[in-house]
């Protein structure tokens, strides 16, 4: 596989060049930066960019930041010094991630057909005997069942509810009761599901 390498020096580089709306596929994230540190920047990155495609991999020479680096939701968090297996392992699965979310999400409305790409859909929600579609982009919907709607679906998506199926990549707080996503949109966890929700959702981070 070929690649293309950059560096920055500093977060306010960064996010100057992101700013612009150039692409990034894999960013290496060192979290000792100089005045904007890498957490500022990834969560420049994701609430000022909006930017959920982007996958960061934080780097620090301190295990304790882990906890403080869920909300940015990076794909992993490598402590110094770094082995070149650690680097190898976590661009395949970058890789893998990053072609799931170009894959598309495909439904039908009256007579024609549509698609969304896994990577935009925060949430689905069933209201009767419609399904809602919910993205950062706006909300479209078919008619369907949300139990057939789960066998379909990557395993990104996990149902917190009868009536959720949740991107996971979109949450940016779990509790017991209720998950928050990135956009600010609560959703509840019914108590049929919180085992299962506790034990996918915390293998990503720390309950709050």
């Amino acid at each position: 596989m070929e690649l293309k390498t950059a560096v920055w020096y500093t977060g306010e580089s960064l996010c100057g060049y992101l700013k612009k709306g150039e692409p990034l596929d894999v960013l290496f994230l060192d979290i000792e930066l100089w005045q904007m540190t890498g957490i500022e920047a990834g969560a420049y990155i994701r609430n000022r960019l909006e930017d959920r495609r982007l996958q960061i991999v934080y780097i620090s020479g301190k295990a304790s930041y882990a906890q403080s680096l869920f909300k940015t939701q990076p794909l992993d968090f490598l402590v110094k010094p770094i082995r070149q297996q650690q680097v190898d392992e976590v661009l395949d699965l970058a890789v893998k991630l990053l072609g799931k979310n170009e894959t598309k999400f495909a439904y039908q409305s009256g007579r024609d057909y549509y698609y969304i790409p896994y990577g935009e859909i925060l949430y689905f929600i069933s209201e009767g005997r419609k399904i809602r579609i919910v993205t950062a982009q706006g909300e479209k919907e078919f008619y369907g069942k949300i139990r057939e709607l789960e066998k379909t679906l990557p395993k990104d998506f996990l149902k917190i509810h009868q009536s959720y199926l949740v991107h996971t990549l979109f949450v940016a707080r779990y509790a017991y009761e209720e998950v928050e996503l990135t956009d600010g949109t609560i959703l509840s966890i019914s108590k049929k599901y919180r085992k299962q929700v506790r034990e996918r959702l915390l293998r990503g981070g720390e309950e709050t």
